[in-house]
């Protein structure tokens, strides 16, 4: 069996934090440090812990609604995230399986962090590979602001919420052209959650992290697919950071048109950030069939992963 992506949708929180209000927070900083710093501007966030099923269960919906396909004919849901609302039990999928009242699939969350979207979708690509699954709903979500220090302006303006989903289908000709997940838990210690559950990063080890990996991930992708990086008419890395986005940029010759960043208005939304950029592109009709899309996620752990597609709507 071979992959497609059939569909997608994504969903927001409706509140949302400009630069300015971390002023009006009582945070020692400006829109200007921040700007410099990060590229962002504005961020979506949730206003409470289960907003984040609220805007996932509509990034579903409008996934469904945008294929051929009815609830009934998922038959296995995956939710890349980090942000359940609750510890521990019931997952996210759990409650989204509920609320679109699918059968009784197999649904489960995973946790990669800002990596979640690549590592779901490579495990949603082997279930139809398999032949085990037809349609996989893919779901990536978090809301990150629910973990932030928002007395930390090194990590608190960072991060947005958002949800987003495709669904994987069963495909004549092979869409999803290579996939590959990396990890290394040496760096456990450089982005994580503290004993109070609040984000701590060590951002230059992060930054340094995120191009080396990318870059000498993305060289072996070209090398193994005979791909160069003109072939992709988009190029969407994990939203971190303007500045890492620029280093990409910079050392493999991406062309502006085709690196996508959509940082400036979302600021770093983990799991969601991929996909979400990929909605954006959807929602402005600048996807068309045949686009070849490269898709590379890095994010705590130290995880990263990379998937290359070819879109077929």
């Amino acid at each position: 069996m071979k992959t497609k992506i059939l569909s997608i949708g994504g969903a927001l929180p409706q509140k949302t934090l400009t630069n300015n209000d971390f002023i009006k927070l009582g945070l020692e900083t400006s829109d200007e440090w921040i700007t410099t710093r990060t590229g962002i501007k504005k961020r979506h966030i949730c206003s409470n812990s289960n907003e984040i099923i609220q805007i996932s269960t509509k990034a579903c919906e409008q996934a469904i609604k945008n294929s051929p396909l009815t609830n009934k004919d998922i038959d296995l849901m995956i939710v890349a995230t980090s942000t359940a609302p609750y510890s521990g039990f019931p997952s996210l999928a759990c409650h989204l399986q509920n609320n679109l009242q699918l059968n009784p699939i197999p649904a489960f969350d995973i946790s990669a962090a800002c990596t979640g979207f690549n590592y779901a979708l490579t495990i949603g690509q082997q279930f139809i590979e398999n032949n085990t699954a037809k349609n996989v709903l893919i779901v990536a979500a978090d809301a990150l602001s629910s973990l932030v220090d928002w007395k930390d302006r090194s990590t608190c303006i960072l991060f947005g919420d958002a949800a987003a989903a495709v669904i994987l289908s069963q495909s004549k000709e092979q869409k999803i052209l290579y996939s590959k997940l990396f990890s290394n838990g040496s760096d456990t210690g450089i982005l994580t959650g503290d004993k109070e559950n609040k984000i701590k990063m060590k951002g230059k080890q992060v930054f340094k992290n995120a191009v080396q990996y990318c870059i000498s991930t993305i060289e072996e992708c070209l090398e193994k697919t005979k791909l160069t990086i003109e072939s992709f008419t988009h190029i969407i890395p994990h939203q971190a950071n303007q500045r890492i986005l620029d280093q990409l940029k910079l050392k493999l010759s991406i062309h502006d048109d085709q690196l996508i960043s959509t940082v400036a208005n979302y600021g770093n939304t983990s799991a969601a950030s991929i996909p979400y950029a990929l909605y954006e592109l959807h929602k402005k009709n600048n996807l068309k069939k045949g686009d070849k899309i490269m898709m590379i996620g890095f994010g705590a752990g130290f995880t990263w992963g990379i998937n290359l597609v070819e879109w077929s709507q």
